[in-house]
């Protein structure tokens, strides 16, 4: 006869829980992110907090390791509902990072899903629209970008691919034309000649590299491709879901894209720098 996986008694022949400790389970992990949530939203009394969620977990055998999981998952709720508006506030950012502070969670278990860098972008987008330039990276070693004087920073995507649309030619119709004599040893063969010329448009990816954002310019850096693109040199921005892409003010100037696979943070924090 086994036990049952949350309570330790007996649970039946062939059973592995009761019904009603695993009901109970999984009432408490909802409820538990539930009041996470609600805390990271609305601050107030976090040891009060913190009391409740470690009694639900207590009544629903629910273990430390799986508890801190829960409590995570419920910032990151809040970090999603904090976005709703489209705008994270100075006072929600504060509200959540304090929560952070008091459960004693670190950046990178918070960051597993990405809930901690979304964090980061919202700051660092509404420091922008308040015509602030942010300082909220830190960057380890050396990068390939040659800043100029008084530029500054912003952001660093890590391997961007970097697309180029480029023009085929091809060539469509002609005859198998006929041999013209026009002098000894010599021959005009019309049928050596092809037919229209036909050019199409495809877009190539080109390479994959960083590419670095300041107050001032884009910056690419790539096994194969370096180079920087001044923000009123681009006439055109373009939103996409992985990226964004750009058309700079130049009679040759192709279209170029970047796929950062975050094309709601590339698009706002470069068109907004943009207008700096």
């Amino acid at each position: 006869m086994g036990s049952c996986t949350f309570c330790g008694k007996a649970a039946g022949f062939l059973r592995k829980s009761h019904k009603g400790c695993k009901e109970r389970h999984e009432i408490g992990k909802r409820q538990i992110i539930a009041i996470a949530r609600k805390a990271g939203l609305m601050g107030g009394d976090l040891k009060n907090a913190e009391d409740e969620i470690e009694n639900v977990a207590k009544s629903s055998y629910i273990h430390t390791p799986m508890m801190n999981r829960l409590v995570a998952s419920g910032w990151e709720a809040a970090v999603e509902q904090a976005f709703e508006d489209g705008i994270l506030t100075l006072q929600e950012e504060q509200k959540l990072s304090e929560f952070q502070e008091h459960f004693s969670l670190s950046r990178k278990f918070l960051d597993t899903n990405g809930a901690y860098t979304k964090i980061v972008q919202g700051a660092v987008l509404r420091e922008i629209l308040e015509g602030n330039i942010p300082d909220r990276i830190n960057v380890s070693g050396q990068l390939p970008f040659n800043l100029q004087k008084n530029e500054q920073l912003v952001w660093v995507f890590e391997d961007v691919n970097y697309y180029e649309e480029k023009t085929r030619t091809r060539y469509v119709g002609g005859s198998q034309g006929v041999s013209i004599r026009i002098a000894k040893g010599l021959y005009y063969r019309t049928g050596a000649f092809k037919g229209e010329r036909v050019q199409t448009s495809e877009t190539i990816h080109a390479d994959t590299g960083l590419l670095g954002v300041t107050n001032k310019h884009l910056y690419f850096s790539g096994p194969l491709k370096k180079f920087r693109i001044k923000f009123d040199k681009i006439v055109t921005f373009e939103p996409f879901s992985d990226g964004i892409g750009i058309q700079r003010d130049a009679m040759t100037a192709k279209p170029q894209s970047f796929a950062t696979n975050d094309g709601w943070f590339t698009y706002n924090l470069i068109t907004n720098l943009a207008q700096i």
